[in-house]
């Protein structure tokens, strides 16, 4: 691995990547640190609201990955089977994520955020053999058995009941590990195999898979130095976020442990106060969330670098962090957050660092090794400096993904000419500095989540009462909330009924908060609604704020 860049002027292509023939992800986050003489290190420590603090070494994590490979095993299951995995924070969550893919199949992290019917969505667009899950989500789902036929056993993580099925398998899954005894040879992988699959918001209104390579966590590795700034001392690293979404999977997850260090994770409700506890029980050194956990510490705590003097690195992601969050984080603490840009497909690359002076609003630079260029999408031209041009990389980049899942058109359509459009724009100032100007779609930012407007649309159009419908991110104060404007059939329509609607059949983060009754929208000739173009002016106003 190189020395960190620590003078501005060496260029960031001087990144030498090494990357093995064969490499697997499970074994590389945790019996990787045994070899290297930190098997009794703790590897993640887990503080649940109601279960109390759990915690295990790399040693424990380890055993327990290798076990939880050999019950898949077990299962007789085809080469790169998928294991759908519908865990909260909690130690088994890296458990069967990493042993899935120790065995060599294909881990499918999901949100515990989604409904039964967004997770059977999920379940056969993958066409998961196994599905981890609580017996409370298990219990959902149960009525939809039927629609399983590709399902071959459940895995309880909170129960050693037995359940009882007639199309499915129902097992405890810490009693399916504790009969383990041995520990059978896994099958090597290549860097190239297969290793996890995540979903993304579509445009479709449906999810889309992105499907991940071993390498890719070799791919994220100049971050390491250039986003974490990981020193010489044992970093304990406390994220805000689920495991479920790219962001934590990697930098929560998947990254610290690869290199060693200590995870802390919390499940339960969000509280700004509980964060700031957090961060002085554990002495973390490292603290990473959105910029809404930022700006909610500031608004409703007097917390000061007293209160975590632990504290010596903040990052931040999935949303742009205002200028305003900066500076008063900035000046009460004594600490900047460093902030990154990344996407489902590339997870981090670009990213503000300790290595160069932050510049508030800016992303920052790409990180060494990523071959990041502003193109002009029709000419496929390097655009000059200060211009708009889309963000492009190699598709030769270890980081990037191998394909949408089951979808080859939609692959090709972002390779061209041996780069990746990301659909994403910025610019670049003079001194080098990238300024992220956001999407040429419509997908909504809302605290850190990616919503799509298409998917809610196709929600809210299966409400009888509503006959067209779009779906837009609006700004109030410094926050993005997901609102739709609604067409109704229904005069007497109950704007609170459709809320609810909301409510009931999407993930909270996607549920609109806002429900606007209008006559009509602008459209284009053709009748496509014009999102950018809609009056909320000129219609009725509904809230659950």
């Amino acid at each position: 691995m190189n020395a960190p860049l620590t003078d501005s002027s060496v260029s960031l292509q001087e990144w030498k990547w090494e990357i093995p023939k064969t490499f697997n992800i499970g074994y590389a986050c945790a019996d990787r640190q045994i070899e290297l003489g930190n098997g009794e290190e703790v590897a993640m420590i887990v503080e649940d609201d109601v279960l109390g603090t759990s915690s295990i070494s790399y040693k424990e994590l380890a055993l327990k990955t290798s076990q939880f490979a050999e019950v898949i095993k077990h299962l007789n299951l085809t080469k790169q089977s998928r294991v759908l995995v519908r865990l909260p924070n909690c130690l088994q969550y890296p458990i069967a994520f990493l042993g899935t893919m120790k065995a060599g199949h294909i881990a499918v992290p999901t949100s515990t955020l989604l409904t039964a019917q967004e997770i059977l969505y999920l379940a056969k667009d993958s066409q998961a053999s196994i599905l981890v899950t609580d017996s409370i989500t298990w219990k959902n789902l149960e009525p939809m058995a039927k629609e399983l036929s590709f399902l071959k056993t459940v895995l309880i993580h909170d129960s050693k009941d037995e359940f009882s099925n007639d199309f499915i398998k129902i097992k405890s899954l810490d009693t399916e590990i504790a009969k383990i005894k041995s520990i059978s040879p896994n099958p090597p992988t290549e860097a190239s195999d297969p290793a996890y699959l995540v979903y993304t918001s579509g445009t479709t209104g449906y999810p889309k898979g992105v499907l991940h390579c071993h390498r890719a966590l070799l791919g994220r590795q100049p971050a390491a130095d250039h986003w974490f700034s990981f020193d010489e001392k044992n970093d304990r690293i406390l994220h805000t976020g689920k495991f479920n979404w790219t962001y934590v999977l990697g930098s929560g997850l998947m990254d610290p442990l690869y290199l060693g260090k200590t995870v802390i994770v919390h499940e339960g409700k969000n509280n700004a106060h509980q964060w700031v506890e957090l961060i002085h029980k554990h002495r973390a050194t490292i603290f990473i969330g959105v910029p809404t956990i930022y700006r909610q510490i500031l608004q409703k705590t007097a917390a000061k670098k007293d209160h975590v003097p632990s504290l010596r690195h903040c990052m931040s992601a999935g949303e742009h962090l205002s200028d305003e969050v900066f500076e008063q984080w900035s000046s009460r603490f004594g600490l900047e957050i460093y902030e990154a840009v990344g996407m489902s497909e590339f997870s981090y690359y670009i990213s503000q660092s300790t290595h160069r002076p932050t510049r508030p609003g800016s992303a920052g630079f790409p990180q060494p090794g990523h071959k990041v260029k502003l193109l002009d999408p029709m000419t496929l031209e390097e655009v000059k400096n200060g211009e708009e041009g889309m963000i492009c990389i190699p598709d030769s980049d270890p980081g990037l993904f191998l394909e949408y899942w089951n979808q080859p058109e939609e692959t090709a359509s972002h390779r061209h000419s041996g780069w990746f459009f990301t659909g994403d724009y910025a610019r670049y100032d003079k001194d080098g500095y990238l300024w992220f100007l956001g999407r040429k779609d419509d997908i909504i930012k809302s605290f850190g989540y990616r919503v799509s407007p298409y998917e809610i649309e196709r929600v809210f159009k299966s409400h009888p009462a509503i006959s067209d419908c779009a779906a837009v991110g609006e700004v109030i104060g410094d926050k993005t909330l997901v609102v739709v404007h609604v067409m109704s059939m229904d005069p007497k329509v109950d704007p609170n009924d459709l809320l609810h609607f909301g409510n009931t059949n999407l993930a909270s983060y996607k549920a609109p908060k806002i429900v606007y009754i209008t006559s009509d929208f602008p459209r284009t000739k053709n009748g496509k609604i014009l999102r950018r173009a809609i009056n909320k002016e000129q219609a009725l106003r509904f809230s659950n704020l």
